[in-house]
């Protein structure tokens, strides 16, 4: 049985249920983006990249995520 405490954290909209402790990058694989291809807004603060790859994910945080996109 699963005795891992889980948090609640709203990005762009949509509620997730996670594991108490996940770090932004491990949460952002687990929907599919990478932390190196994504600007991230942590309870409407902008993240720098540094502090991005070392911020853990806490109950009621709301993050805003956008893909950065390259092209000509």
């Amino acid at each position: 049985m699963d005795q891992s405490k889980h948090v609640r954290v709203v990005a762009n909209g949509k509620t997730f249920n996670v594991c108490e402790g996940i770090s932004l990058p491990k949460f952002l694989e687990s929907i599919n983006l990478s932390i190196k291809n994504v600007v991230v807004e942590r309870n409407r603060i902008a993240l720098s990249p540094m502090d991005a790859k070392k911020t853990l994910i806490e109950d009621g945080d709301s993050l805003e995520i956008v893909r950065i996109v390259a092209g000509g």
